[in-house]
Protein backbone atom coordinates (compact mmCIF):
# COMPACT_ATOMS: atom_id res chain seq x y z
CA UNK A 1 0.00 0.00 0.00
CA UNK A 2 1.92 3.51 -1.42
CA UNK A 3 2.68 5.59 1.36
CA UNK A 4 1.70 9.57 1.11
CA UNK A 5 3.67 11.87 3.08
CA UNK A 6 2.51 15.77 3.20
CA UNK A 7 3.84 18.14 5.46
CA UNK A 8 5.99 15.76 7.50
CA UNK A 9 3.27 13.56 7.96
CA UNK A 10 2.49 10.10 6.87
CA UNK A 11 -0.63 8.54 5.37
CA UNK A 12 -1.60 5.10 3.78
CA UNK A 13 -3.02 5.25 0.24
CA UNK A 14 -5.04 2.42 -1.27
CA UNK A 15 -3.99 1.89 -4.95
CA UNK A 16 -7.66 2.10 -5.94
CA UNK A 17 -8.37 5.46 -4.40
CA UNK A 18 -6.86 9.21 -5.98
CA UNK A 19 -4.66 10.66 -3.77
CA UNK A 20 -7.42 13.71 -3.28
CA UNK A 21 -9.82 10.85 -1.47
CA UNK A 22 -7.39 9.11 0.45
CA UNK A 23 -5.92 12.30 2.03
CA UNK A 24 -9.56 13.24 2.47
CA UNK A 25 -10.56 9.94 4.71
CA UNK A 26 -7.72 10.77 6.96
CA UNK A 27 -9.09 14.03 7.55
CA UNK A 28 -6.55 15.85 5.11
CA UNK A 29 -8.48 18.67 3.28
CA UNK A 30 -6.33 19.20 -0.17
CA UNK A 31 -8.07 22.52 -2.35
CA UNK A 32 -10.22 20.70 -4.77
CA UNK A 33 -13.44 22.09 -6.75
CA UNK A 34 -14.39 19.65 -9.80
CA UNK A 35 -12.92 16.62 -8.87
CA UNK A 36 -12.76 15.97 -12.85
CA UNK A 37 -9.61 17.31 -13.69
CA UNK A 38 -11.02 20.41 -15.21
CA UNK A 39 -10.36 22.92 -12.63
CA UNK A 40 -6.88 21.83 -11.74
CA UNK A 41 -7.99 23.26 -8.54
CA UNK A 42 -6.38 20.56 -6.80
CA UNK A 43 -2.89 21.11 -8.58
CA UNK A 44 0.18 18.83 -6.18
CA UNK A 45 3.76 18.93 -6.90
CA UNK A 46 5.54 15.25 -6.22
CA UNK A 47 8.62 16.07 -4.58
CA UNK A 48 9.24 12.11 -4.60
CA UNK A 49 8.01 9.87 -6.46
CA UNK A 50 6.54 9.76 -9.92
CA UNK A 51 2.44 10.51 -10.39
CA UNK A 52 0.11 8.74 -13.04
CA UNK A 53 0.72 9.85 -16.25
CA UNK A 54 -2.77 10.23 -16.01
CA UNK A 55 -2.61 12.54 -13.60
CA UNK A 56 -0.94 15.12 -15.68
CA UNK A 57 -2.71 14.88 -18.93
CA UNK A 58 -4.50 18.23 -19.36
CA UNK A 59 -1.48 20.37 -17.80
CA UNK A 60 1.00 21.87 -19.32
CA UNK A 61 4.31 20.10 -19.88
CA UNK A 62 6.36 22.37 -18.40
CA UNK A 63 4.33 21.94 -14.83
CA UNK A 64 4.30 17.76 -15.73
CA UNK A 65 8.25 18.05 -16.14
CA UNK A 66 8.44 20.00 -12.50
CA UNK A 67 6.57 17.24 -11.33
CA UNK A 68 3.03 18.85 -11.05
CA UNK A 69 0.07 16.84 -11.11
CA UNK A 70 -3.45 16.74 -10.82
CA UNK A 71 -4.57 15.21 -6.98
CA UNK A 72 -8.31 13.99 -8.40
CA UNK A 73 -7.06 11.76 -10.86
CA UNK A 74 -3.79 10.63 -8.98
CA UNK A 75 -3.80 6.87 -7.66
CA UNK A 76 -0.89 6.30 -6.41
CA UNK A 77 1.07 2.97 -7.51
CA UNK A 78 4.21 4.12 -5.26
CA UNK A 79 5.47 5.66 -1.95
CA UNK A 80 5.27 9.78 -2.13
CA UNK A 81 5.74 12.76 -0.99
CA UNK A 82 3.91 15.68 -1.94
CA UNK A 83 3.72 19.32 -1.37
CA UNK A 84 0.89 21.95 -2.47
CA UNK A 85 1.31 24.08 -5.75
CA UNK A 86 1.39 27.74 -5.76
CA UNK A 87 -1.60 29.00 -4.08
CA UNK A 88 -3.60 31.39 -5.94
CA UNK A 89 -4.18 34.63 -3.82
CA UNK A 90 -7.35 34.67 -2.03
CA UNK A 91 -9.58 37.76 -2.62
CA UNK A 92 -12.75 39.38 -1.08
CA UNK A 93 -14.90 41.43 -3.11
CA UNK A 94 -18.65 42.14 -3.09
CA UNK A 95 -21.60 41.61 -5.05
CA UNK A 96 -22.92 45.09 -6.45
CA UNK A 97 -24.73 43.65 -8.64
CA UNK A 98 -27.30 40.87 -9.31
CA UNK A 99 -29.52 40.39 -12.61
CA UNK A 100 -31.84 37.35 -13.61
CA UNK A 101 -30.86 36.79 -17.49
CA UNK A 102 -33.07 33.92 -18.15
CA UNK A 103 -35.47 31.79 -15.77
CA UNK A 104 -32.16 29.79 -14.87
CA UNK A 105 -28.74 31.96 -15.02
CA UNK A 106 -28.03 34.70 -13.75
CA UNK A 107 -25.49 37.67 -13.81
CA UNK A 108 -23.14 38.28 -11.10
CA UNK A 109 -21.00 41.69 -10.37
CA UNK A 110 -18.53 41.58 -7.95
CA UNK A 111 -16.23 44.80 -6.90
CA UNK A 112 -12.83 44.22 -8.80
CA UNK A 113 -10.05 44.29 -6.16
CA UNK A 114 -7.25 46.48 -6.54
CA UNK A 115 -4.73 43.50 -6.78
CA UNK A 116 -6.62 40.96 -9.01
CA UNK A 117 -5.39 41.24 -12.99
CA UNK A 118 -6.44 38.08 -15.15
CA UNK A 119 -7.39 37.43 -19.09
CA UNK A 120 -10.78 38.00 -20.74
CA UNK A 121 -11.99 34.32 -20.79
CA UNK A 122 -10.34 33.08 -17.52
CA UNK A 123 -12.15 31.15 -14.08
CA UNK A 124 -12.03 31.75 -11.13
CA UNK A 125 -13.31 29.74 -7.83
CA UNK A 126 -15.55 30.47 -6.05
CA UNK A 127 -15.83 29.51 -1.98
CA UNK A 128 -18.20 29.62 0.37
CA UNK A 129 -17.09 31.01 4.16
CA UNK A 130 -18.13 28.36 6.50
CA UNK A 131 -18.06 25.06 4.57
CA UNK A 132 -15.09 26.00 2.00
CA UNK A 133 -17.32 24.87 -1.11
CA UNK A 134 -15.74 25.88 -4.04
CA UNK A 135 -17.21 26.19 -7.31
CA UNK A 136 -15.35 27.55 -10.56
CA UNK A 137 -16.90 30.39 -12.81
CA UNK A 138 -15.88 32.23 -15.88
CA UNK A 139 -15.24 35.61 -16.30
CA UNK A 140 -17.54 37.14 -18.90
CA UNK A 141 -16.16 41.05 -17.79
CA UNK A 142 -12.81 42.14 -19.63
CA UNK A 143 -9.86 43.63 -17.90
CA UNK A 144 -10.56 47.52 -18.80
CA UNK A 145 -13.92 46.49 -16.54
CA UNK A 146 -14.27 48.14 -13.36
CA UNK A 147 -16.09 44.99 -11.99
CA UNK A 148 -15.94 41.32 -12.34
CA UNK A 149 -18.76 39.69 -13.95
CA UNK A 150 -20.26 35.53 -13.76
CA UNK A 151 -23.00 34.11 -14.83
CA UNK A 152 -23.79 31.77 -12.72
CA UNK A 153 -26.38 28.29 -13.86
CA UNK A 154 -28.74 26.94 -11.33
CA UNK A 155 -27.68 23.12 -11.26
CA UNK A 156 -30.56 20.97 -10.04
CA UNK A 157 -29.21 20.31 -6.37
CA UNK A 158 -26.57 22.18 -6.57
CA UNK A 159 -25.17 23.67 -3.37
CA UNK A 160 -23.43 26.69 -4.80
CA UNK A 161 -25.63 27.75 -7.34
CA UNK A 162 -28.68 27.59 -5.31
CA UNK A 163 -27.18 29.41 -2.43
CA UNK A 164 -26.22 32.36 -5.05
CA UNK A 165 -29.65 32.03 -6.41
CA UNK A 166 -31.48 31.87 -2.86
CA UNK A 167 -29.42 33.49 -0.25
CA UNK A 168 -26.53 35.85 -1.46
CA UNK A 169 -27.31 39.57 -1.68
CA UNK A 170 -26.20 42.73 -3.20
CA UNK A 171 -23.82 43.95 -0.86
CA UNK A 172 -23.03 40.44 0.54
CA UNK A 173 -18.79 39.85 0.58
CA UNK A 174 -17.78 36.57 -1.70
CA UNK A 175 -14.51 35.04 -1.76
CA UNK A 176 -12.27 33.70 -4.60
CA UNK A 177 -9.06 32.49 -6.03
CA UNK A 178 -7.54 32.45 -9.31
CA UNK A 179 -7.76 33.45 -12.04
CA UNK A 180 -6.87 30.60 -13.73
CA UNK A 181 -7.36 28.97 -17.38
CA UNK A 182 -5.50 29.27 -20.63
CA UNK A 183 -8.77 30.35 -22.83
CA UNK A 184 -7.97 33.66 -23.88
CA UNK A 185 -7.33 36.00 -26.69
CA UNK A 186 -3.92 36.83 -27.42
CA UNK A 187 -3.75 39.99 -30.11
CA UNK A 188 -0.72 38.51 -32.08
CA UNK A 189 -2.45 38.90 -35.45
CA UNK A 190 -5.01 40.92 -35.62
CA UNK A 191 -6.00 39.94 -38.92
CA UNK A 192 -6.64 36.17 -38.31
CA UNK A 193 -10.28 34.65 -38.57
CA UNK A 194 -11.42 33.80 -34.88
CA UNK A 195 -14.67 31.48 -34.31
CA UNK A 196 -16.14 30.99 -30.67
CA UNK A 197 -18.63 28.35 -29.98
CA UNK A 198 -20.16 27.48 -26.98
CA UNK A 199 -23.78 26.26 -24.56
CA UNK A 200 -25.10 27.42 -21.80
CA UNK A 201 -23.19 29.55 -19.55
CA UNK A 202 -20.25 29.02 -22.07
CA UNK A 203 -21.28 32.37 -23.34
CA UNK A 204 -19.63 33.63 -20.34
CA UNK A 205 -15.91 33.26 -21.26
CA UNK A 206 -16.50 33.87 -25.01
CA UNK A 207 -18.23 37.36 -24.09
CA UNK A 208 -15.21 38.04 -22.33
CA UNK A 209 -13.18 36.91 -25.11
CA UNK A 210 -15.23 38.48 -27.87
CA UNK A 211 -14.91 42.16 -26.29
CA UNK A 212 -11.88 42.07 -25.67
CA UNK A 213 -10.46 41.04 -29.17
CA UNK A 214 -12.95 44.29 -29.98
CA UNK A 215 -11.52 46.29 -27.33
CA UNK A 216 -8.07 45.55 -28.62
CA UNK A 217 -8.95 46.44 -32.64
CA UNK A 218 -9.33 42.93 -33.93
CA UNK A 219 -9.53 43.34 -37.61
CA UNK A 220 -9.89 40.07 -38.69
CA UNK A 221 -13.89 38.04 -38.72
CA UNK A 222 -15.28 37.11 -35.91
CA UNK A 223 -18.05 34.18 -35.47
CA UNK A 224 -19.97 33.64 -32.22
CA UNK A 225 -22.17 30.82 -32.15
CA UNK A 226 -24.18 30.50 -28.44
CA UNK A 227 -26.66 27.55 -28.24
CA UNK A 228 -29.20 26.48 -26.04
CA UNK A 229 -31.48 23.49 -26.26
CA UNK A 230 -34.57 26.37 -27.13
CA UNK A 231 -35.07 29.82 -27.49
CA UNK A 232 -35.96 30.62 -24.08
CA UNK A 233 -32.38 29.17 -22.43
CA UNK A 234 -30.24 31.53 -24.55
CA UNK A 235 -29.41 35.08 -23.35
CA UNK A 236 -27.29 38.04 -24.11
CA UNK A 237 -29.10 38.68 -27.32
CA UNK A 238 -29.88 42.40 -27.34
CA UNK A 239 -26.12 42.92 -26.29
CA UNK A 240 -24.66 40.69 -29.09
CA UNK A 241 -26.73 41.93 -31.98
CA UNK A 242 -25.86 45.42 -30.87
CA UNK A 243 -22.20 44.45 -30.86
CA UNK A 244 -22.84 43.02 -34.33
CA UNK A 245 -24.24 45.93 -36.03
CA UNK A 246 -21.55 48.35 -34.54
CA UNK A 247 -18.71 46.01 -35.65
CA UNK A 248 -18.87 45.04 -38.86
CA UNK A 249 -16.32 42.16 -38.62
CA UNK A 250 -18.58 40.14 -35.75
CA UNK A 251 -20.97 37.87 -36.51
CA UNK A 252 -23.69 36.38 -33.83
CA UNK A 253 -25.60 32.97 -34.84
CA UNK A 254 -27.93 32.07 -31.76
CA UNK A 255 -28.80 28.53 -32.31
CA UNK A 256 -31.29 26.25 -30.61
CA UNK A 257 -31.76 22.23 -30.73
CA UNK A 258 -35.45 22.33 -30.43
CA UNK A 259 -38.44 24.67 -31.94
CA UNK A 260 -38.08 27.47 -34.07
CA UNK A 261 -34.38 29.72 -33.64
CA UNK A 262 -35.17 33.27 -32.99
CA UNK A 263 -34.07 35.46 -35.73
CA UNK A 264 -30.71 35.50 -37.50
CA UNK A 265 -30.12 32.07 -35.94
CA UNK A 266 -30.07 28.33 -37.06
CA UNK A 267 -32.11 25.55 -35.38
CA UNK A 268 -29.46 22.19 -35.14
CA UNK A 269 -26.89 20.66 -33.14
CA UNK A 270 -23.97 23.02 -32.19
CA UNK A 271 -21.61 20.87 -32.80
CA UNK A 272 -22.59 21.02 -36.18
CA UNK A 273 -23.30 24.10 -37.28
CA UNK A 274 -19.97 26.29 -36.95
CA UNK A 275 -18.37 24.09 -39.91
CA UNK A 276 -21.73 24.00 -41.50
CA UNK A 277 -22.23 27.70 -41.96
CA UNK A 278 -18.31 28.76 -42.27
CA UNK A 279 -17.07 25.67 -44.31
CA UNK A 280 -12.94 25.60 -43.96
CA UNK A 281 -11.52 26.63 -40.91
CA UNK A 282 -8.30 26.46 -42.12
CA UNK A 283 -6.36 29.72 -40.36
CA UNK A 284 -8.64 30.24 -37.57
CA UNK A 285 -8.23 30.45 -33.95
CA UNK A 286 -11.17 28.92 -32.08
CA UNK A 287 -12.46 29.47 -28.83
CA UNK A 288 -14.88 26.81 -27.08
CA UNK A 289 -16.80 26.64 -24.29
CA UNK A 290 -19.19 24.58 -22.49
CA UNK A 291 -20.31 20.92 -21.28
CA UNK A 292 -17.64 18.60 -21.72
CA UNK A 293 -19.63 16.45 -24.61
CA UNK A 294 -20.39 20.08 -26.32
CA UNK A 295 -16.62 20.88 -25.90
CA UNK A 296 -15.02 17.72 -27.28
CA UNK A 297 -17.33 17.40 -30.17
CA UNK A 298 -16.87 20.70 -31.09
CA UNK A 299 -13.35 20.14 -31.05
CA UNK A 300 -13.15 17.57 -32.94
CA UNK A 301 -15.21 19.18 -35.93
CA UNK A 302 -13.44 21.57 -35.60
CA UNK A 303 -10.19 19.90 -36.42
CA UNK A 304 -11.65 18.36 -39.35
CA UNK A 305 -12.90 21.31 -40.79
CA UNK A 306 -9.41 22.07 -40.96
CA UNK A 307 -8.16 24.21 -37.60
CA UNK A 308 -5.55 23.42 -35.98
CA UNK A 309 -5.17 20.94 -32.89
CA UNK A 310 -2.42 24.42 -31.52
CA UNK A 311 -5.13 26.97 -32.63
CA UNK A 312 -7.90 25.40 -30.48
CA UNK A 313 -8.62 26.42 -26.82
CA UNK A 314 -11.16 25.15 -24.48
CA UNK A 315 -12.14 25.09 -21.09
CA UNK A 316 -15.10 22.93 -20.57
CA UNK A 317 -17.19 22.81 -17.65
CA UNK A 318 -18.10 19.93 -15.07
CA UNK A 319 -21.35 21.04 -13.38
CA UNK A 320 -20.86 19.24 -9.88
CA UNK A 321 -24.75 18.52 -7.73
CA UNK A 322 -22.80 18.25 -4.61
Amino acid sequence: MPIIRFEGQEYDCSEDETLLDSLASHGVMLPSACKAGACQTCLTRALKGKPSAASQQGIRDTLAAQGYFLACLCKPSGDMEIGLASVSPRYSARLIGKELLNESIIRLRLERPASFSYRAGQFVNLTREGDALTRSYSLASIPSDDCLELHVKRVPDGKMSNWLFDEVVVGDELSFFGPSGDCFYISDSGDQPLMLAGAGTGLAPLYGILRDALEQGHRGPIHLFHASLATPGLYLMDELRALATRYEQFHYTPCVLHGDAPEGGVQGNIVDIPAMTLGSLAGYRVFLCGDPPIVNGLRQKSFLAGASMQAIYSDPFVFTPA
